[in-house]
């Protein structure tokens, strides 16, 4: 089994390093790479406006790593009256750590679904919530914050961008080192990587390699491609991805 890795850097390397060390055979594919966001520059106005009713969502580790640079630089730091939440288990660690603070967060999937059934988000009417993200995602938690009473706004701390390859070349790359089984752990991705690859490598190559993803959205997105041999991983981080690997 030779294992092809398309998560981001440096979590991509990561997960391969580890699974180098227990004897498996694997490669890092990074397919996007992200940089600073549009609104990073609002973020300290936004965060000093906040009071100890408002709160403050997580939706990535990215976030974080943006945004507490970006304070980090003016000599900031995350204020700690708001509540913080965030989206899972990994991101509410990296708050923690930059910041000190206590972090709010699901503890089984890491889905807007279940981060929204937390008891401190039953009643928000009238609270203002932050959601620090990339460029894009996570509506449905901004809609369901809305319907609940809460006034919204996102704040764009970092962006994702495609990688360029030529698809030819990789699928040959790829193919000829015998990979069989990938690890995608978005939409953005799994589309990116179908497009890439050649209509003959594709079909050939690509479909019918054995696909790991971190959840049943990904699953069914991958069925609807044309993928049949899909594991889901019951986390996106390196520890369930490795779990379900091996």
């Amino acid at each position: 089994m030779s294992i092809l890795v398309t998560r981001p850097s440096p979590a991509g390397e990561e997960l391969v390093s580890r699974l180098r060390t227990l004897g498996l055979v694997a490669w890092s594919f990074p397919l996007i790479e992200f940089t600073p966001g549009r609104e990073l520059a609002s973020l300290p106005a936004r965060l000093s406006a906040l009071t100890a009713d408002d709160m403050v969502f997580a939706l990535s580790q990215h976030a974080v790593t943006f945004a507490h640079a970006h304070l980090q630089q003016l000599g900031l730091r995350f204020p700690p009256q708001p509540h913080y939440f965030a989206i899972g288990r990994t991101t509410a660690l990296a708050l923690h750590t930059v910041s000190g603070i206590e972090v709010r967060y699901p503890h089984d999937r890491e889905i807007s679904e279940v981060l929204l059934q937390l008891p401190e988000l039953q009643s928000v009417q009238g609270k203002h919530a932050l959601i620090l993200r990339g460029n894009g995602g996570r509506e449905l938690l901004a809609e369901a914050l809305v319907a609940r009473g809460a006034e919204v706004e996102f704040c764009e701390c970092y962006q994702r961008s495609a990688i360029f390859y030529d698809g030819a070349e990789e699928a040959m790359r790829w193919h000829t080192r015998g990979v069989t089984t990938l690890v995608i752990t978005s939409g953005e991705m799994m589309q990116q990587l179908f497009s890439l690859i050649p209509p003959w490598y594709r079909e050939n190559w690509l479909l019918r390699c054995r696909l790991v993803v971190a959840s049943e959205r990904l699953a069914h997105l991958a069925r609807e491609l044309g993928w049949q041999d899909i594991r889901v991983a019951d986390n996106a981080d390196n520890d369930a991805l490795l779990r379900a690997l091996q």
